[in-house]
């Protein structure tokens, strides 16, 4: 799960680029960079850390040019501590290509061992992105082979590139003194979407809430399958690359990912997630009487809208009983000092009058580990609370994830193999209600006619690449970032706030 960003102007572009990453913050808390490009010469900066952290003014300064890519990481593999993990990645031939990848390949560890054999490429990180842009300018100096660089090679290369990797990937890259291209995987798995200004900018970024808060008009999302080229005079080259381009988006992306200001693949994040209140209303029906219940109270952030669709088709009372502390930072590991797991009272604090002798609905996005929702039962009982019911917006995660979303191995998902009154009594609550997956796709695939399926496999376990084994699971959670600053924080609430 990352943010990504690409630009072409006639104007600098490192404040656009700085700007449009702080609107995709939340998709990536790790890493960022940033690369421009200037009479075709690169000059780039990435670290550790935060948009507002890793670039400074000096920083600022030293990236000049019209055009350039952005990217802000959250770590599904590879190496979360090493900073040459952060992106984008750079290879000198051919031409000069830097490049930003939001997604994971399933067959990576496959093409590192064939770029080595056969296309004498080395590789010198554990990213895939790294395997993903060696691929990419292996195939554009294929197809070019010495000659100018024409639109048609690039579409060729992609081309060639979607019947190599395999997994989920939107991809922005640029090619020194020629442009940047853009290709979105087969499956639309992951997000990527293109926008221009008046004066003539174009932009790509992985939400259209880049753009709007960038002042550019939204043009369309890249299709599944298809390749942009942008020239460095701004004209748009576009080509379909793919045999048979099927859009399947991750629908964790509605479910709790992005932002609900943003509109993906011509579906409203904000009304999916009132879609999923209304279905989860039926189901809350079905278990509690309404009357059983004083109030409606969401888990900040994702949850809001649900939880007031919700609370508005029962008729019951909505109340925010939550406050989240949005300054919560890493937990420092000193010298002498053991390793200290934050608790969610340090991430949240309740509203004490809100809970008090009532019986109260909480309403969450999405039960991963059951950690967390456990802990916030008992901060309600704590409160006076004489009832808590649970409902999640989302059907139980019962599979891992590995199109990108650092989803945990299933030992470690609290609906793995259980039923739901063996997780209810894991959490805690009075009664517990879980959206059911048909209803999800329902609620969601109805505002846009065209979308036929979505990637959901963490909750119906079916892989929509349709490659996927126990082995390449067992594999894949092998390369899972690790890490002591990891351990101190999986929780959700620890990602900045969506509504903001």
């Amino acid at each position: 799960m990352c943010g990504i960003v690409g630009v072409v102007s006639n104007a600098p572009v490192n404040q656009l680029i700085y700007d449009a990453l702080l609107l995709l913050q939340h998709r990536g808390q790790d890493a960022a960079g940033i690369v421009t490009q200037q009479e075709r010469k690169f000059f780039m900066q990435k670290a550790k850390g935060m948009v507002r952290d890793v670039f400074r003014t000096r920083n600022m300064r030293s990236l000049p040019g019209d055009c350039g890519l952005g990217q802000v990481r959250y770590p599904t593999a590879g190496n979360a501590n090493s900073e040459e993990e952060a992106q984008p990645f750079y290879v000198n031939a051919p031409f000069g290509i830097v490049l930003v990848h939001n997604g994971n390949l399933t067959n990576a560890h496959a093409l590192k061992a064939e770029l080595f054999s056969t296309d004498h490429r080395h590789i010198n990180t554990e990213s895939d992105s790294e395997v993903l842009l060696n691929v990419l300018a292996h195939e554009v100096g294929e197809t070019t082979r010495g000659m100018v660089l024409q639109p048609s090679d690039l579409f060729e290369a992609v081309r060639r590139v979607h019947r190599r990797i395999k997994g989920s990937y939107a991809v922005i890259a640029m090619i020194a003194g020629h442009g940047v291209l853009a290709f979105r995987d087969p499956f639309g798995i992951r997000p990527l979407c293109m926008g221009r200004s008046d004066d003539g900018t174009v932009l790509l970024a992985s939400e259209s809430v880049a753009l709007e808060g960038t002042s550019h008009k939204f043009d369309r999302d890249i299709a599944p399958g298809e390749a942009v080229f942008i020239d460095l005079q701004g004209k748009v080259h576009a080509q379909q690359c793919a045999d048979n381009p099927v859009l399947s988006p991750c629908i964790f992306e509605y479910v709790y990912l992005a932002r609900p200001d943003s509109v993906m693949d011509g579906i409203s994040v904000y009304q999916a997630r009132m879609n999923l209140g209304e279905s989860l209303a039926k189901r809350v029906i079905s278990t509690v009487p309404p009357s059983e219940i004083d109030v409606v109270i969401p888990i900040p952030e994702s949850s809001r809208p649900s939880a007031a669709q919700l609370a508005q088709l029962l008729g019951l009372p909505y109340r925010e009983g939550f406050v989240k502390n949005r300054y919560v930072g890493r937990t420092f590991i000193m010298p002498g000092q053991s390793v200290r797991k934050k608790s969610v009272r340090q991430k949240l604090n309740v509203i004490a009058s809100e809970f008090k002798g009532r019986n109260v609905l909480l309403v969450d996005d999405s039960i991963v580990r059951g950690t967390t929702s456990r802990e916030i039962v008992q901060m309600a009982r704590d409160a006076g609370a004489r009832k808590v019911y649970m409902a999640s917006a989302a059907p139980p995660v019962r599979y891992p994830n590995v199109y990108g979303i650092d989803m945990p191995t299933p030992d470690e998902l609290v609906a793995h193999n259980r039923t739901v009154e063996q997780i209810r009594q894991i959490i805690g609550c009075d009664a517990l209600i879980y959206q059911d997956v048909d209803g999800m796709k329902k609620a969601i695939g109805s505002l846009n006619a065209r979308i036929k399926g979505f990637d959901a496999s963490c909750f119906d376990g079916v892989y929509v690449t349709g490659d996927i084994t126990a082995d390449d699971i067992a594999r894949l959670n092998a390369t899972r970032v690790g890490g002591d600053e990891v351990l101190e924080d999986n929780s959700r609430l620890a990602l900045p706030n969506h509504a903001e």
